[in-house]
């Protein structure tokens, strides 16, 4: 499972989101970022920096 945390982008926000597939996480977090952070163009450089922010979820104790 693969996780991404606004929060690494945009300090502050405490949206995350998690799926199996690395492609989801980014479409999410594009989706996230256009509609609650008014961001009209994301260019490769955000996706990029999306991609560098996704982790694999750590296992449940």
């Amino acid at each position: 499972m693969r996780q991404f945390e606004c929060a690494t982008l945009v300090p502050g926000c405490q949206w995350h989101t998690r799926a199996e597939e690395e492609a989801e996480v980014v479409r999410r977090a594009v989706e996230h970022l256009r509609e609650v952070h008014g961001e009209t163009i994301i260019r490769e450089t955000m996706v990029e920096n999306i991609k560098a922010r996704i982790r694999d979820e750590m296992p449940a104790k």
